[in-house]
Formats: C-alpha cells, structure tokens, sequence
C-alpha cells in the first residue's frame, strides 16, 4: 500500500526552525566608480571641530559627540579624507553608546561598503560583533559580517576569544545562508565550546549536514549539544530549550535515516522514537514529537500507542494546538485495520472540523493583501484583538508565532524604542544633522522591518492554508478508498498492508508488571498525557 507509506514519510520534514536571514547586497565597487582619490588616506592632524567632538566622546558626552562627528564625516570641516574616515568610525562609537544601535549599523554598514580603502573597516568588525548582541539577525547583520570573509576573523583569535567566537558564529551564518555548507561548517565547528554561541553553531552545523544529505555526521552535531548541557559548562544560553531541540533534531534525522530505503530500518525507528520520548512534556516542541512519533508507531505497526498520541493531542488541554495530520493518521489506521466505518467518520470529523476553517482563513487573508496591512494584522493577532472567530483565533496565533516572525516584531520594537529616545533627546541634538539622520535610519529601517515581517506572517499564513488543503485530499483519498473497498475492488498492495496489519499484535494494549491499566473515563488528567493507549482491534477477514 504505498500510498500509505509514502503519507507516513511525507508527514515528516526536517525543519529548519530558523529564518534565512535578508542579508545585505554586495555593494562592491570598483575605485574608479567612487570617484574618490586612489591615494591611500591618512591620518592628519585633527581640526578643533574633530577635536572638541573627540574629547566630547572621551568625555562621555555622546550626543555632543555624535553632533561634532556627523559634521566633520560630511566634510563641514578642514579635516582630511583619514581624518573623515575616523570621524565616521567614531561616529559610529558614539551612536553606538548613546543607544541608538540602528544607526550605529547604518554607519558601520557604510564603512564595511568600502572595503579595506577605509581606513577603519578592519576595526568595524568588533564593533558589528558587538552589535549582534544589540540587534536581532532581522537587521541584517549577519550579511554585513560576511563582507568581511572568513580571513579577517584570525586577528581576534588571541585578542579577544569572546568576541572571536561570535564573529565565527555570524560568519557561519552568513555561509550557511549562502548555501556554503562546507564552509560554515569549518567555522562552526571552531567554536569554543565553553563560548555561549557553541551550542548554537552545534545545531546550525548539524543542519548544514542535514542540508547535505549527511546523517552520521549531523546526528553527532546534536549529540554534542547533549554532552555540553550535561558537563554544565554552559552560560548564558537557554539550556531546556536547547536540550530539547538537539532530541527533536536527533529524532527527526534518525526517523528520516529509518525510511532511506524499500524497507524501513526497525533499528532507526526505535531510535527515533527513543529521542522524540526525551523531549521535555514542558517543552514547546513536545507536542511535535509527541505527534511525529505517532507516524513512526504506525510504521512499526504499535497502532495502539500511535492513536493514543493522537488521543492526547486532542485533550481539553491543548485546545490551542493544531494538528489536523492526526486525523488524517487516524482515519488510515482505522482503515488498514479494516474499521471502516471508524475510518469513515474520521474523515467526517476532519471535516466538519476544519472545512470552516479553511472557508475562514481564506476569508481573513483576501482582507489584508499588502505586507504593511499584514503586518498590522499580526500585530493584532498578538494582542489578542484580531476580528477571528474563537475556534480560528488560536490556530492563527499559533502559525504566526514562529521565533523568525517574532524575531522581525521584536526589531519592529527596538526601533520604535530607538525612535522615542530620541523624541527624548534635547531640541538642539533632535534639529542637528545627525539628529536628522537618526529619524531617517530608523524610519527606514523600520518602514523595510515592516514590509518584511509583513510579508514573512503573510507566507506563513498562506502555508497554513496551503497544508490544510494538501490534508483534505489526503483525506479525501482515504475516502476514496473506503468506497473502493466496501466494493471489494482493493489493490494487491492494500491487501499486503492489511494481511501484514493483520498479523501484527500492535493494536493490542498490553500491560507490563512496572504499570497499571486505568480505563478512560472521559476525563484527562495532566500526569496520564502522553501515556494513553488506544485498543485497534483488526477487523480483516483476509
């Protein structure tokens, strides 16, 4: 019966769970397209305007600072092209400082541009290291970083390990979001593992295997995840989260490994299943591997323990979730097990339940077709105040809650924060230049912020609807089935997966002398979630 098989494969994906980032254009020119002079600049003495503005920034007066640099950088003064150069470099110091990171990037953003013709650009690449702690990877950064290529980081080995092993970390990124597995994997595996970045440049190596179709080597990325948490030389990260992600990981590669070939690897499978049962009930991805098991019970046949997955999925207390694929597992348990009928009135409760669903979400998505409307969308959909039904309210805030979409609002945040500090500021610095150019940097920056998490939540949003399409006709298929059946017209393949149904025990509940059998009475309680068992009696005659 391929066609079951193949839905059982297809039900899992290796995710990605992260965003690829929007990285910078390659804005690189060649010297006789700057129009600037190809003498290399040079340091000169400083004018008193360059010089009153470095002391206002030794003096930690930064606004005064900012100001004094701003003017110098745009040549309102004698100074020289070295001397414009530093003023800029500090410029960004300054802005850095006083809080305005977002403008702090667009300077050092601006002499990255330039390339090693500025006589600051090597010393840029700290600072862009220290602003990764300040700016999600929304802004763009990771792609700045890059410009830099992997060469420039060696100067930082000894120097400062700290900031070495972040700019390893960016730099894997940026590889890894130009599909350069290989080499982000060189650089994320010379990540120190006391640093606070190693536990994330693990799981990006172990996906940049995965990207490479390479299994053993992605399955000891996630283990060394595991070994690091469990040694306690971990700061600064979140260990439960991480802890969990490297078993979904691990499970998911050992259950993709498992159906490679004709047959499925038994041994794989267990695996599988094994690390998915690591993953923490407190966990926000247990209800995934609570539901990515349950296929892999039904290809070993444990039909009882796949439909009591199902069954917790479907407790009161996660009315919030939304797995509709369980349903579509459902019914086709029922049908191999030739329960018809049972089979039959799965696909009607698929239905029922989510053909209004869709007829809303197709609804609610023909109202906002611009990124900015969609974006006002998803900001009412967090606070709980967008026009949904209550049965379509949560499925949505769900499928918009994704960390890169959350990422991109956060973004959206820090420059709104950015925009008031410097409502704050006094009249003199809000009416000079580099005042001026704070409002500009961050009204564009955030006009783009918008557009892209507009458009990001709207691409989920159109997923969610594109998925439960794609469930209906799988679902629809099952009943095809069914009515191909009841004519007793089934292919030799169904019969082989029925007969094989049919010998195997998987549907029973059995009790070991370690547990108890406690019948459902209709009422679920939290301790027995995860722990329920559905008797499937096989009902083929044949």
């Amino acid at each position: 019966m391929k066609w079951i098989h193949l839905w059982a494969v297809s039900a899992f994906v290796v995710s990605l769970w992260v965003g690829t980032p929007a990285d910078a254009q390659d804005m690189s020119f060649g010297l006789e397209e700057t129009g600037q002079s190809g003498a290399p600049a040079k340091l000169g003495k400083p004018s008193k305007r360059l010089a009153a503005a470095l002391s206002a920034f030794e003096s930690k007066d930064y606004e005064e600072a900012a100001m004094g640099l701003q003017r110098v950088a745009a040549g309102k003064s004698k100074d020289g092209r070295g001397n414009r150069q530093k003023a800029q470099f500090m410029l960004g110091q300054a802005l850095y400082a006083a809080g305005y990171y977002q403008s702090a990037l667009t300077v050092f953003d601006e002499v990255s541009e330039q390339g090693p013709g500025h006589l600051f650009f090597g010393d840029t690449l700290a600072w862009l290291g220290k602003l990764a702690s300040k700016l999600p990877e929304s802004s763009g950064i990771i792609g700045i970083v890059g410009r830099y290529g992997i060469g420039a980081l060696g100067e930082f080995k000894e120097k400062d390990s700290v900031l070495y092993n972040q700019l390893l970390y960016l730099m894997g990124r940026h590889l890894y979001a130009q599909a350069d597995f290989r080499q982000a994997i060189d650089l994320f595996q010379e990540v120190d593992p006391s640093s606070k970045q190693y536990t994330y440049a693990k799981f990006f190596e172990g996906i940049s295997f995965i990207r490479m179709r390479q299994a053993r080597p992605a399955i000891a990325s996630f283990r060394a995840i595991l070994d690091v948490v469990d040694s306690g030389d971990t700061k600064g990260i979140d260990e439960d989260r991480m802890t969990n992600l490297a078993w979904i990981s691990l499970a998911r590669v050992y259950y993709t490994a498992a159906n490679q070939g004709k047959d499925i690897d038994g041994t794989l499978l267990g695996q599988s299943v094994e690390s998915w049962n690591k993953v923490s009930q407190s966990s926000e991805y247990w209800l995934d591997a609570l539901f990515e098991s349950s296929w892999a019970f039904f290809l070993a046949d444990e039909y009882s323990r796949s439909l009591g997955n199902v069954h917790t999925l479907f407790s009161p207390y996660f009315e919030d979730s939304f797995y509709p694929e369980a349903l579509v597992l459902k019914a086709v348990t029922f049908f191999v097990n030739c329960q018809v009928d049972n089979a039959d009135a799965t696909v009607a409760k698929f239905h029922n339940l989510y053909d209004p669903v869709k007829v809303e979400l197709d609804a609610v998505l023909s109202k906002h077709q611009d990124n900015a409307d969609f974006f006002e969308f998803l900001k009412a959909v967090r606070a709980g105040k967008a026009e949904l039904s209550p049965r379509v309210r949560p499925i949505v805030a769900t499928a918009l809650s994704d960390r890169t979409v959350l990422q991109h609002l956060e973004y959206v945040s820090i420059l709104d924060k950015e925009e008031r500090l410097l409502s704050k500021s006094s009249a003199e610095f809000q009416g000079s230049p580099v005042g001026e150019k704070i409002l500009e940097d961050t009204s564009l920056a955030k006009a783009f912020a918008v557009d892209q998490a507009g458009d990001l939540a709207r691409g989920r949003y159109k997923r969610l609807i594109r998925e439960l399409s794609d469930l209906s006709n799988q679902v629809d298929t099952v009943e095809l089935e069914i009515a191909t059946f009841r004519r007793g017209q089934i292919d030799q393949d169904l019969q082989q997966q029925m007969s094989l149904a049919k010998q195997s025990k998987g549907g029973d509940v059995e009790v070991d002398d370690e547990h108890q059998l406690w019948p459902f009475n209709g009422e679920y309680w939290r301790d027995e979630l995860g722990f329920y068992r559905q008797q499937v009696t096989n009902l083929c005659t044949r």
